[in-house]
């Protein structure tokens, strides 16, 4: 019975990733700021209320840890924060709080995680397309864009760090996906995967990918984003 940990779980793709795994009869931690009510019935899903970029917050991930598990065999860094404004509009706080949540809660997080990841592990980051160098870039996605690209740039060096421990970090580049944080960054605008899509996409890429993948970034996308 393996261990997931899945951020970002109140809607969206952390959703039905959570979902996902629980059915299948894996054992789900999913953390998020607000717990959907419908996991409380689901046994194998325990919920914690985590602001990634409290340090209280991951003191009760780590307890968590060291009292019930013991050992994490998948974590998926899913939480995101999309901001789309103007350049020129933006604060340091704009940019203070997309990164807290895109890279460094990623590093908070598996900090705390790591005396629990062993061999075997693996570490999935869900970056964008927009971190890729040299994609298309969208203006007013200077903060989005580019702490996508650092959290890639921190997974690649993460992966060389850890490789002789035997744990795996890669990096799903994604191409636009319907979920509600798309919708209310860009109103109106249909992307053509649902999340229902991706989630068994990166479902299967967090199980199987590091038997074949390790330091990668992967992009996952039919087009530019």
């Amino acid at each position: 019975m393996k261990n997931i940990i899945i951020t970002g779980t109140s809607r969206g793709i952390g959703y039905e990733l959570a979902l996902q795994f629980a059915k299948s009869g894996y054992n789900v931690l999913a953390l998020s700021r607000k717990i959907p009510i419908q996991f409380k019935d689901i046994p194998n899903i325990k919920c914690l209320s985590v602001d990634l970029s409290s340090e209280l917050d991951l003191k009760n991930v780590n307890d968590f840890l060291n009292k019930t598990w013991k050992k994490v065999d998948v974590l998926i860094h899913n939480a995101g924060s999309l901001l789309n404004k103007p350049f020129a509009e933006t604060t340091q706080l704009d940019f203070e709080n997309v990164y807290k949540v895109n890279v460094f809660g990623v590093a908070n997080l598996t900090r705390v995680c790591l005396p629990f990841l062993q061999k075997g592990s693996h570490v999935v980051s869900i970056s964008s397309m927009g971190g890729i160098q040299g994609s298309s870039k969208f203006a007013g996605l200077s903060a989005y864009s580019s702490s996508k690209g650092a959290l890639i740039t921190l997974s690649e060096l993460l992966a060389e760090e850890y490789r002789a421990q035997g744990i795996s970090f890669n990096v799903l580049a994604l191409g636009s996906v319907n979920t509600e944080m798309l919708q209310e960054a860009f109103p109106g605008y249909e992307a053509l995967i649902s999340a229902t899509e991706m989630s068994d996409y990166i479902f299967n890429f967090a199980l199987n990918g590091n038997k074949f993948y390790n330091g990668k970034v992967l992009q996952v996308s039919s087009s530019t984003p």
